[in-house]
């Protein structure tokens, strides 16, 4: 069996202006779902001692985004759950991993404006946006048996821009 966890919205609001319930949807959206969802598989994948968990992160989780540290936050968080899981549930055959995407060609995007993107785009080396494919792709190889070996790891996807 196989999840991934894929939630995700953007909201870009300097610190200063961050309500507590700007700061809560982000963490309800992307740790709290991340977690729910993980807890609601994982008992199976126990009784079966086999089992895939992929969840989306962010570089911005890695790294920090300005005017994002809701998301930062919980994206983080999410890498964090994934280490600390891996570690709990290897033993039992399941594999727990995370992708920490840099800028992907999704409606995701929209909340950003042009000038800022084509900066993002001139500072990646590979001098484009990542594909929703190119992260299916990485899905599917995480999940696939030639994966197996593989635990605890964050998948930094992000055309160079950050290494």
């Amino acid at each position: 069996d196989v999840l991934i966890n894929g939630a995700g919205y953007a909201q870009y609001t300097p610190f200063t202006e961050m309500t507590e319930e700007m700061w809560d949807r982000s963490v309800n959206t992307h740790l709290k779902g991340t977690f729910n969802a993980t807890h609601a598989v994982v008992p199976g994948m126990i009784a079966q001692r086999s089992g895939r968990i992929i969840s989306i992160s962010s570089a911005a989780g890695v790294t920090g985004t300005p005017k994002g540290c809701h998301y930062s936050a919980a994206k983080a968080g999410v890498i964090g759950l994934t280490k600390a899981l891996a570690k709990e549930v290897a033993p039992l055959g399941i594999t727990v991993n995370a992708i920490a995407p840099g800028a992907v060609d999704t409606h995701f995007l929209d909340a950003v404006a042009r000038d800022l993107l084509q900066m993002y785009i001139k500072s990646t080396p590979v001098g484009r946006l990542c594909t929703p494919g190119e992260i299916a792709a990485l899905c599917a190889y995480l999940a696939s048996p030639e994966a197996g070996f593989i635990t605890g790891h964050v998948v930094n996807i992000n055309g160079g821009f950050y290494i």
